[in-house]
């Protein structure tokens, strides 16, 4: 079903808002994916959108548009007339420089765009990435080779293999969270994850998913927990040589 309304809220970091109509729905959520347009979506800026009722979830709104012209509508003010319903009793007027300078700011805003949904941290410098994998490869089979491990080093690599799987299956659980309104995994979680050696899954779920590669504090805690988790490796091979 095909309805109108205006951006309510909208949580760039997160990637999804809800949207109000002027009948007094309030909590119609959408996606970023699902909007169409090369800038952001703006706090009361009107759509036009597609209603559909996921069952247990309540209303979704697909395939959101921007209504050309039309702020701040009847959503906040019921008696105002929208630009359409004003009577048009003076001629338009020549406007010429608007006219020209709106190739730029569609171009401005397409720019924001990209540079919102660029990577940051590891997920935007992947030889730093491929540096601490590769020291991180070499801890693990200097450490095999030397039996350093406290325990059996299958069961030390095999663990890896399995925390590394539950990473990124925890990443997209909480990316299906946010964009469904569910409960989300607390980020404390997906850190301690990282810090026991699920960070190389942790960084291709960042990639992969588009979760969690844009929040700066997230990501320096991210990284710490690299750092942490190579010297915990390193002093463990130094006390075994």
């Amino acid at each position: 079903m095909t309805q109108d309304g205006e951006i309510l809220r909208f949580d760039a970091e997160r990637g999804f808002g809800f949207i109000a109509t002027a009948d007094g729905q309030r909590n119609i959520f959408f996606h970023v994916r699902d909007f169409r347009s090369d800038a952001l979506p703006r706090v009361g800026e009107r759509v036009r959108f597609e209603r559909i009722d996921v069952g247990g979830k309540g209303p979704r709104a697909m395939a959101v548009q921007p209504l050309a012209g039309a702020r701040q509508s009847g959503v906040n003010a019921p008696g105002r007339a929208t630009p359409a319903q004003r009577p048009a009793d003076r001629p338009a007027r020549s406007q010429p420089s608007r006219n020209a300078s709106a190739p730029s700011r569609r171009d401005s805003g397409s720019n924001d765009h990209r540079r919102a949904h660029e990577p940051q941290g590891l997920d935007g410098q992947p030889v730093l990435f491929v540096v601490a994998l590769l020291v991180w490869i070499g801890l693990l089979a200097t450490l095999t080779w030397r039996g350093a491990w406290p325990v059996s080093a299958v069961a030390v690599l095999g663990g890896l293999a399995l925390l590394n799987a539950a990473t990124f299956m925890a990443y997209a659980f909480d990316k299906s969270a946010a964009e469904q309104g569910r409960w989300r995994t607390a980020e404390s979680t997906l850190h301690s994850l990282a810090l026991l050696g699920g960070w190389p899954a942790a960084w291709l779920a960042q990639r992969a998913l588009r979760h969690k590669s844009r929040k700066q504090p997230f990501l320096s805690i991210y990284v710490a927990t690299i750092v942490l988790h190579l010297g915990a490796l390193a002093a463990l091979l130094w006390r075994a040589s």
